[in-house]
């Protein structure tokens, strides 16, 4: 017999990880003008051994998911990775409704209702994007926001191996959503259709990032430091419930990468490089 692990015990455990290693539960993220307005804190007290991590990834993706993902681009034709987007994001739709509901945005999660009824039924079980063909937009939400909207801080940035940037916060977000979305419960047994659905949805977002990242990489100083301020952003984004054109450089993550969400959008502005004095005149 296999002992399956509760969803509230390893919830428990991991938010309690979370409020220790972030310490105790704060009040509500600041608003956009005050992130904005305050410096930014990138906490993170791991910066060796992150790195370290973030080399090993970055050898991983060179090597192994981008060329991965460019001949998915290349040989799989678009209206088909198309089909296969809107797929996957439809499959997202019941976790999304769920923290829709749980940080009391009831006209989001009206919206992600609408939108996963159409989907699933005129849509073809979610092959076919029909509701933003109607004015329903689709948005990204999980476990990770609705844990900050509470009031729980994010703690200590984390490089994961493989999977990238996060925190205790996140970590604990993406393991509650895996146990309670209902794709992976009636999965059961099966651990190789919740595995291929995180490795389709990893292919489908490099896809859709890697030229960005790319042109991140070659115009960065410091590309750690850049995707680490990055990923901050965007998360701050979603917990603000805007949009954002940010690349995504968490490719697991299911969100499906920039430019998905269609609420005002932030722009992300890299440093100039300052430039070296000009010679006087001869």
């Amino acid at each position: 017999m296999i002992l399956r692990p509760s969803l509230p015990g390893i919830s428990g455990l991991l938010l309690a990880l979370t409020l220790v290693l972030g310490g105790c539960a704060g009040p509500r993220a600041p608003g956009p003008q005050e992130a904005s307005a305050a410096p930014e804190n990138f906490n993170d007290p791991y910066e060796n051994t992150n790195r370290a991590v973030f080399r090993f990834n970055q050898n991983v993706t060179d090597h192994v998911l981008i060329p991965v993902a460019k001949t998915y681009k290349n040989v799989v034709p678009p209206p088909i990775r198309q089909n296969l987007h809107d797929f996957l994001q439809n499959l997202n739709g019941p976790v999304i409704f769920a923290n829709d509901l749980l940080q009391g945005q009831v006209h989001l999660a009206g919206n992600t209702m609408a939108r996963f009824l159409f989907n699933t039924t005129i849509g073809m079980g979610g092959l076919i994007d029909v509701a933003t063909r109607l004015g329903i937009p689709y948005h990204d939400n999980d476990f990770g926001v609705t844990l900050a909207v509470w009031g729980v801080p994010d703690g200590p940035y984390i490089v994961i191996p493989v999977l990238g940037p996060s925190n205790p916060r996140d970590i604990t977000g993406m393991v509650a959503d895996g146990f309670a979305d209902p794709a992976n419960i009636a999965a059961g047994d099966r651990l190789y259709i919740p595995i291929a659905r995180s490795v389709a949805q990893g292919t489908d977002a490099l896809s859709r990032n890697y030229a960005s990242l790319e042109d991140l990489e070659k115009t960065s100083l410091d590309y750690y430091a850049t995707i680490r301020s990055i990923y901050r952003q965007r998360r701050e984004a979603q917990i603000q419930h805007q949009g954002t054109n940010l690349p995504n450089p968490d490719i697991f993550s299911g969100g499906g990468g920039g430019g998905d969400e269609s609420l005002p959008a932030i722009q992300y502005t890299m440093p100039e490089t300052p430039k070296p004095p000009e010679a006087p005149p001869k």
